[in-house]
C-alpha cells in the first residue's frame, strides 16, 4: 500500500485503530526518529538523535501549525499543491519539498469542548461508559498515525517538533507540565489508553514522544513550538534530552514571557548573515492568518480556526501576504 492509501485509510477510518498495529507504528517510528541521518539531526551526548533538526536549505518548506487532532486538515494538506504541480506526497518523493510540523498532535481543544465535558462525565465513571472520549482518541490517534506514516516514508524531509501537548504521560518534569484546559484532558488520555490500549503502549508511545526534536534550523527561517525563552545554544539543544529547562523553554513559552531579545539572538547565532529571517511558532492561537512579535521576528500562525499553513521559499524572504496558505479541506 503508498503513503497515500495508508495516510487516506487512516483518516477514513470510523474507529479506533487496532493496538498491535498502531503499537508497531509507534515503535518503527521510533526507530526511524532514533537513526537520523547526523547531518540532519546531530547526536546529543548518549548517542542519540538531538533535538535539533537541520533542514536542506534549498528546498521550499511547508511549515504546519499545531494540529489538535484536526485528521481534515493533515489529511487535505497532503493532497495540496503548494508548488502548483504535484500534490505534497508527490513533492516529497520527487525530493522537491519538506514539510516540517510544529507539534501538538493530540487533544481538540476549544473545537471539542463539548465533548470535553462528556468525556469527563465518562471518566468520572471509570469509563463504563466511552463514547465521547472514544471519538476524541479516534481523532488524536488518527492524526498521530498519518503523522508517523509519513516520518516512516520520508525521513530526511519531515519532521515533526514536539510542542507541549506532547506528554501522554501527563507529566510534572523533563520540561513538561500535566495539562488541563476544558477538562483534565491529560489525565483523562493517560487513564483512557492505560484503561484500552495498555501500559506497555502508553510507555512505548512516550517513548516517541520523547524521540521527537524541538528546534529547526532552515535557510532563511528557524522554528520550534513556542517563542525560545531565552537564547539557546546548539549544544543546549541538541541535549535536551537532559535539558528539562530547553525542553520547557522551546514548548511552553506564553506570550510576552521569553526574555527581550531571545529570537534575535537565536536568528543572528543560528543564521548570521541572514538578513530577513524569521523564527516561526505556535502554541497560542491568533485571530487571523498570523501575528508578528518580537520587532517583527517571531511569526504566529496557530489559528485553530483556520487551517493555515506558510511556504518559506529557498531564494527569497518570507512575506506572509503571499506565502501564507490556507489548505482547504477535500470535497
Amino acid at each position: 500500500m503508498s503513503t497515500q492509501s495508508s495516510i487516506d485509510a487512516a483518516h477514513a477510518r470510523g474507529a479506533l485503530p487496532p493496538r498491535e498495529e498502531y503499537l508497531r507504528l509507534v515503535e518503527r517510528t521510533i526507530t526511524a526518529l532514533e537513526h537520523e541521518d547526523p547531518a540532519v539531526r546531530p547526536a546529543d551526548a548518549l548517542g542519540l538523535s538531538g533535538g535539533l533538526v537541520r533542514l536542506d536549505p534549498n528546498l521550499p518548506t511547508l511549515i504546519i501549525p499545531d494540529l489538535h487532532a484536526r485528521t481534515e486538515f493533515f489529511h487535505a494538506m497532503t493532497l495540496a499543491r503548494p508548488l502548483g504541480r504535484l500534490t505534497v506526497l508527490e513533492e516529497l518523493e520527487a525530493g522537491n519539498l519538506q514539510v516540517l510540523c510544529l507539534g501538538d498532535g493530540f487533544h481538540s481543544e476549544r473545537r471539542g469542548q463539548e465533548r470535553w465535558q462528556d468525556a469527563f462525565r465518562e471518566y468520572s465513571h471509570e469509563w463504563k461508559r466511552h463514547k465521547a472520549m472514544d471519538a476524541e482518541m479516534r481523532e488524536s490517534l488518527a492524526l498521530m498515525e498519518m503523522v508517523m506514516l509519513m516520518k516512516c516514508a520520508y525521513r530526511e524531509r519531515f519532521h515533526f517538533l514536539k510542542g507541549n501537548h506532547e506528554n501522554i504521560m501527563n507529566e510534572e518534569g523533563n520540561g513538561n507540565h500535566p495539562f488541563r484546559k476544558f477538562s483534565f484532558e491529560g489525565e483523562m488520555v493517560k487513564s483512557y489508553v492505560v484503561a484500552f490500549y495498555g501500559e506497555e503502549f502508553l510507555r512505548t508511545y512516550a517513548l516517541f514522544e520523547r524521540s521527537l526534536p524541538l528546534f529547526a534550523i532552515g535557510g532563511r527561517f528557524l522554528a520550534s513550538h513556542a517563542e525560545p525563552q531565552e537564547f539557546y545554544g546548539e549544544d543546549d539543544i541538541v541535549n535536551a534530552r537532559v535539558r528539562a529547562d530547553v525542553v520547557l523553554g522551546l514548548t511552553w513559552t506564553d506570550n510576552d514571557a521569553a526574555t527581550e531579545g531571545s529570537v534575535k539572538r537565536m536568528i543572528e547565532h543560528y543564521l548570521p548573515g541572514g538578513g530577513n529571517a524569521v523564527y516561526f511558532g505556535g502554541h497560542r492561537p491568533v485571530p487571523l492568518r498570523y501575528r508578528f512579535r518580537a520587532g517583527n521576528r517571531y511569526v504566529q500562525i496557530h489559528n485553530p480556526d483556520v487551517n493555515n499553513a506558510a511556504l518559506v521559499a529557498p531564494d527569497r524572504d518570507f512575506d506572509p501576504e503571499r506565502d501564507m496558505l490556507v489548505i482547504e479541506k477535500e470535497p
